[in-house]
């Protein structure tokens, strides 16, 4: 028997930055400075992403463009290899994301895209913790608590044991 079902998601939204508290705004200047050193020649459109770790430390990435399009990397997934590459034994315990064009940051926050939500996810389930987002733009700031939010039905290991022959 069939059964409808809705998923919903509850989030924050501030309507200026200088309204979150004063370790999210540092989190969202560094995003926002690791913006500046985006490789974006094709696109104009420059990501930064700052991760917050347990300790207090900050891991910035940037998105990384190439003239094979596949082959570039977003900020998000680049501050998540850096964190597992440098900081293995690390909990992050936020993200921040800002973006920019040749006009400068962008209005209105960027929400990560579908790789991006996945390698989030899977950062999740390895640290075994949530990892806040904080995704800021010029004129508004939104804060989910967790990637569940923004990826309700996720890709995880447990779907690839189901899978594998016994």
């Amino acid at each position: 028997m069939a059964r409808k079902k809705t998923i919903t998601i509850s989030y924050t939204e501030y309507d200026r930055t200088d309204e979150v508290d004063d370790n999210d705004k540092l989190l969202i200047d560094k995003a926002r400075e690791a913006a500046l050193n985006a490789y974006a020649p094709y696109s104009m459109f420059r990501v930064g992403a700052a991760i917050r770790l347990e300790s207090g430390a900050i891991i910035k990435g940037t998105n990384v463009e190439n003239a094979a399009f596949p082959s570039g990397i977003c900020a998000e997934r680049s501050a998540i290899a850096s964190l597992v590459s440098g900081y293995p034994d690390e909990k992050p315990s936020a993200i921040a994301i800002a973006a920019m064009t040749e006009n400068g940051l962008t209005d209105e926050p960027v929400t990560p895209c579908g790789n991006c939500r996945q390698v989030i996810a899977e950062e999740e389930a390895r640290a075994g913790s949530r990892i806040r987002i904080i995704l800021a733009g010029k004129k508004k700031t939104i804060i989910i608590e967790s990637i569940k939010s923004l990826l309700p039905l996720q890709f995880s290991k447990s779907n690839m044991r189901s899978t594998l022959p016994l």
